[in-house]
């Protein structure tokens, strides 16, 4: 019986996160779920670009959320595994005793070899280590169920990923083809070809290029939006800032804005209603747009691979601009990252730089940081 009391007191599970990791997984189901039905239901969309978009980022986040379900239980799985690897002798004997506690009646309790007094000790001891034992052997089995339950989740993990990642590869092919198709745009100036060229072989640096091209193409009456929110606005895509303003990167080059880490092919939409000044490579900064949303304030985002934008256009807020690089991932890359408990390092980033006159500031004066 002192043995059984060690052992109640060895065998405290102590709560690892299951039942909320299971139901992050379940809610990101569900968000999928409703992704699919946001596409579905598009199609007769009076505005089909903006019902896209929220479809698209609708399958963004519950793609996010599925990773990050699959990953917590995939950590809080392999911790309980480990612990009752570890504690298995324990728990065995833990059993025994309970099974011999279950088969003893009071008259064997009388045949106890050391006379009544620890008779008397042995019936104390059995009933108050008895619910004890019985509470942790409640315990476990309760952690134990939901250990399935987060089994049957990652067994059915692959499917629920196919549906999400193809769904939204779709959301993102009819997003493409309803921009393609809209013609109520207005555009403020013509893209002028040989212009544009010539800015972009005589500029040595970005700001040089955007001082030229605030010049060449400056538009009267620009103000088409209010700078009163400064602060408050919504990134451009959903991700992470991996590096602030003029902090030097992994190659030591410094630059005045911020770059955002968000999975591949993530959409980015435009903060604000501006106007597109620009759309194309430049420089070293690979695919670049940059919109003006009021005069002498620019928004300059580069990393993009598909873009939705065209130059001269006016845009509303949050309409979609582009996609972020890179490769989308494919269902068995994911479940190999979350199945390690890793957060994944398939990703790319977008640099976001915002200029006030000829002067670049932090990015995060006018962004409002979730």
């Amino acid at each position: 019986m002192i043995r059984a009391c060690v052992l109640a007191c060895l065998l405290w599970w102590p709560h690892l996160g299951l039942a909320q990791s299971s139901a992050t997984a379940l809610d990101a189901v569900k968000l999928l779920d409703d992704a699919s039905a946001r596409l579905a239901s598009a199609e007769g969309a009076r505005d089909r670009v903006a019902a896209l978009t929220v479809t698209v980022r609708a399958y963004e986040e519950g793609l996010i959320a599925m990773r990050a379900g699959l990953r917590d239980a995939a950590i809080a799985r392999r911790n309980l595994q480990n612990r009752l690897d570890a504690k298995e002798t324990d728990v065995a004997r833990l059993l025994s005793v309970l099974q011999t506690l279950g088969r003893s009646g009071a008259p064997a309790l009388l045949l106890h070899p050391n006379g009544p007094t620890d008779l008397a000790r042995s019936a104390m001891i059995a009933t108050e280590v008895t619910p004890t034992l019985q509470a942790e052997v409640a315990a476990l089995q309760a952690e134990l169920e939901e250990l399935a339950i987060l089994q049957q989740l990652q067994d059915t993990a692959a499917d629920t990923l196919d549906r999400g990642l193809k769904g939204a590869q779709q959301a993102r092919a009819e997003l493409s083809e309803a921009i393609s198709q809209r013609t109520d745009l207005p555009k403020r100036f013509e893209d002028d070809p040989e212009q544009m060229r010539l800015l972009i072989n005589s500029a040595e640096t970005l700001s040089a290029f955007a001082s030229g091209l605030t010049e060449a193409f400056a538009v009267e009456n620009n103000q088409i939006y209010s700078t009163d929110v400064k602060g408050a606005l919504s990134l451009p895509l959903q991700g992470q800032i991996v590096r602030g303003f003029n902090e030097p990167n992994s190659a030591g080059l410094i630059r005045p804005g911020i770059e955002i880490a968000a999975r591949p092919k993530s959409l980015i939409t435009s903060p604000t209603p501006a106007t597109v000044l620009f759309v194309g490579p430049l420089l070293d900064y690979g695919n670049v747009v940059i919109l003006e949303p009021a005069p002498n304030i620019l928004f300059v985002l580069a990393g993009l691979s598909d873009i939705y934008a065209e130059t001269g256009q006016v845009i509303p807020e949050a309409f979609p601009i582009g996609l972020l690089g890179g490769q989308s991932p494919v269902v068995d890359e994911i479940l190999s990252e979350t199945d390690q408990g890793n957060r994944g390092t398939s990703t790319q980033t977008l640099y976001l730089e915002v200029r006030e006159g000829q002067s670049p500031v932090d990015p995060i004066t006018w962004f409002a940081m979730n």
